[in-house]
């Protein structure tokens, strides 16, 4: 599945997006190498990426035209991420032009190992190419 645009840290990270739909999202993630902290576990940036990426998805699932910027992050990280990764999330709730979810991810074993909340600002269109800081500062100046 694509995630509708190119997004090239997603792509070098090698996200699989598997689902995407009615409030619901679900990544795979399978770190390699380069993505391991100190310690061989998953470094704490690719998880809250993985979580933001996630959670986007999760909100425009149900307005797949618009794009979504993050407004708010919240992260709680349980346990070391190991291995096969997998993330889902849910849109809890919307209004016109914001989006409240949370996600969580789970190690091959099933053990929830990161938490987070965000919150999205719905945008007409999702900024891509070399005007794309233009456009974001349309995004947050309207």
């Amino acid at each position: 599945m694509k995630f509708g645009v190119e997004i090239p840290f997603v792509s070098h990270l090698g996200f699989d997006l598997v689902l995407f739909e009615g409030g619901q999202s679900q990544i795979d993630y399978e770190p390699k190498p380069e993505h391991l902290n100190f310690f061989g576990v998953t470094h704490g940036g690719a998880c809250m990426t993985l979580l933001d990426v996630v959670m986007a998805l999760a909100a425009r699932s149900v307005e797949k035209e618009m794009g979504a910027v993050t407004i708010e992050m919240k992260t709680s990280f349980m346990q070391p991420a190991r291995g096969k990764l997998t993330a889902k999330a849910r849109l809890m709730h919307r209004t016109a032009t914001m989006a409240f979810t949370e996600g969580t991810i789970h190690d091959e074993q099933g053990r929830a190992c990161a938490h987070a909340t965000g919150t999205f600002k719905y945008v007409r269109s999702l900024p891509t190419g070399p005007k794309s800081a233009n456009a974001l500062n349309v995004i947050f100046t309207d």
